[in-house]
């Protein structure tokens, strides 16, 4: 039975085909607007769930598949949705040729997907090898900047589309969402490493990891340390 947490990590996944919708739904009156309300509520819930969870003791085996799953296809659909659709007259912050800053969105969102899908492959590894990565100050950092960053360009293309933006109003709101972007893709690849270097011994050969101990991210405070085999208890 699914209880509280899970259900809401469930309505999150529910509310992505929505911001899809009134994203692109030209012919809906402020639907850019309806999108942003939608996408932000549901980044809301990330938190939500997380704090129910937590607090009442609901932490379950499905709650750690949904709650993630939900997180990155959000996240993903965003980035797909502000970079495939072009706002005209507000994306990029001037006009040039080559589109520089449209290059720097795309390379951008192509780092940050290909991060998620790599450190959840190597979560898949850890739990197989039974250890449990923890999320740290970096990666959850890089989460609040793509938090601010990706509503902020639905907002901004509703803005452009609903209303005559003044060049100086267009540039700054341009030159702040890009900024955050960078920041959030520059997080993302140092958080990355970060994952890779502290679970490197991971990717060693079972012997060579029970060789030595190995200490690993738990979700206590203080690490977790596998011990050899051979080791006496």
């Amino acid at each position: 039975m699914l209880n509280l947490p899970n259900k809401i990590s469930l309505i999150r996944i529910a509310l992505i085909p929505l911001v899809i919708f009134f994203y692109l739904a030209d012919f809906i009156p402020y639907g850019k607007l309806v999108a942003f309300i939608i996408f932000v509520v549901a980044s809301c819930t990330d938190f939500i769930d997380g704090m129910i969870a937590r607090r009442r003791n609901m932490v379950t085996d499905l709650g750690k598949l949904l709650d993630p799953i939900a997180d990155k296809c959000l996240t993903m659909v965003g980035l797909i949705l502000i970079i495939s659709w072009p706002v005209a007259g507000g994306l990029p912050i001037v006009s040039s040729n080559p589109n520089y800053v449209g290059i720097v969105g795309i390379v951008g969102t192509i780092i940050i997907l290909a991060r998620e899908f790599i450190i959840s492959a190597f979560r898949q590894l850890a739990a197989s090898k039974n250890f449990i990565m923890k999320a740290d100050k970096m990666g959850k950092l890089k989460t609040v900047f793509q938090d601010i960053a990706i509503p902020g360009y639905i907002f901004y293309a509703f803005l452009v589309t609903e209303f005559e933006l003044s060049k100086t109003v267009n540039a700054v709101f341009g030159l702040l969402l890009l900024i955050l972007f960078c920041i959030s893709v520059l997080l993302t690849i140092i958080s990355g490493i970060n994952y890779i270097l502290k679970n490197k011994t991971l990717l060693l050969p079972e012997k060579k990891q029970n060789s030595y101990d190995n200490v690993v991210e738990s979700k206590l405070d203080k690490p977790v340390v596998k011990k050899n085999k051979d080791e006496k208890k």
